[in-house]
C-alpha cells in the first residue's frame, strides 16, 4: 500500500481537495493518502519549498509526494517525476523541484501529457496517480517518461552573509504567527564561530540568546529558537510575533519593486550581528 502525500495551493474553500483524493483512489483504492498542506499561498515558491522540504525528510523511504503548486505558470507539456534521497517527488516543471531539494535531483523524468486533453488540476492528478500506480506494479521509472530532460531550475532562498553578520528573509509565518527565517542552525553556527550575537529585526528589536523552547521565556516575552525543521524562529511566548511586530513573509513581487516598496524590506528581513 503506497504512501502518498499531497501538498497544494488549492485551499479548502471548494470541492477540489476532496476531488483530488477521489481521483487518486479511483486509480488505486489501496493508495494511502496523507495531507501535508493545501494552504500554500499562490505563487509563493519559497514558502512552498520550505513546507515541502521540511515535511518530506521525515517520511519513510519510497514515499510518493504529489505537489500541486503553481501547476499552470506556463502551459505544461509534461510533468516531472523525480527520485532523490529515496523519495519520489511529482510536480510541475516550474522550478519548485530544485528549490525543495536545494540541488539537482538524482533522477528526473518528464511525464508526457496528452496534447488533446484539457489540462486542469484533476487531469494532472490523474497523470501523477497513473505514474505512481505503474511504479507500484513494478514498471521501471525510465519507462514512464523521458529520462534526463532539461528542467526549469530556481534557486532556494538563501541568507546573505558577511564576516560579522548573516541576514535572512522571513519565509513562513505559522498558525501561531511565529516567524520562520531562512537561516538554519548549521548556517548560524558556521557564521557565528563561537561569538556572541544580536538578532535584529524591524530596525530596533533585539534578541541576544537562543532559547531551547517557549518555556524558557516568560509570557509575552520575545524569543528566538531553532524549530523542528532546523530554521531560526522568532516568537512571543503566548503571543503573535508577526502581528505584534508587523512582520511580513517574503514576497517575490516586493523584491521586484524599487523605492516604493523598499521600506517593506525592514519587515521581511532579520539580521544577526556577531561580536
Amino acid at each position: 500500500m503506497p504512501l502518498i502525500t499531497l501538498t497544494s495551493d488549492i485551499g479548502y474553500q471548494d470541492y477540489l481537495a476532496g476531488a483530488v483524493k477521489a481521483q487518486l483512489l479511483q486509480i488505486n483504492p489501496q493508495f494511502q493518502l496523507l495531507d501535508i498542506s493545501h494552504n500554500i499561498p499562490p505563487f509563493n515558491y519559497p514558502q512552498a519549498a520550505y513546507v515541502c522540504r521540511s515535511a518530506i525528510k521525515n517520511f519513510p523511504a519510497f514515499t510518493y509526494h504529489i505537489i500541486l503548486v503553481n501547476l499552470f505558470e506556463q502551459k505544461p507539456e509534461h510533468l516531472l517525476l523525480a527520485f532523490h534521497n529515496d523519495q519520489y517527488i511529482l510536480c510541475a516543471d516550474n522550478g519548485l523541484l530544485t528549490m525543495i531539494l536545494e540541488e539537482k535531483p538524482e533522477l528526473v523524468i518528464g511525464i508526457p501529457l496528452d496534447k488533446t486533453a484539457i489540462k486542469n488540476t484533476l487531469y494532472c492528478t490523474s497523470i501523477f496517480g497513473q505514474a505512481i500506480n505503474m511504479l507500484v506494479n513494478g514498471e521501471p521509472i525510465q519507462n514512464i517518461g523521458t529520462a534526463d530532460i532539461v528542467i526549469l531550475e530556481k534557486n532556494a532562498l538563501k541568507p546573505l552573509r558577511g564576516d560579522n553578520w548573516i541576514e535572512g528573509q522571513i519565509m513562513f509565518i505559522d498558525n501561531f504567527e511565529n516567524v520562520i527565517v531562512n537561516i538554519t542552525h548549521e548556517q548560524f553556527e558556521e557564521q557565528r564561530k563561537g561569538r556572541s550575537f544580536k538578532i535584529v529585526f524591524k530596525r530596533d528589536e533585539v534578541i541576544d540568546h537562543i532559547s531551547e523552547s517557549y518555556a524558557d521565556s516568560t509570557e509575552g516575552e520575545k524569543l528566538a529558537l531553532f524549530n523542528s525543521a532546523g530554521y531560526l524562529e522568532i516568537a512571543i511566548n503566548k503571543g503573535n510575533a508577526a502581528g505584534l511586530f508587523g512582520l511580513k513573509g517574503y514576497s517575490e513581487k516586493n523584491q521586484q519593486v524599487s523605492s516604493i516598496m523598499q521600506n517593506m524590506l525592514f519587515y521581511q528581513t532579520v539580521r544577526v550581528y556577531f561580536d
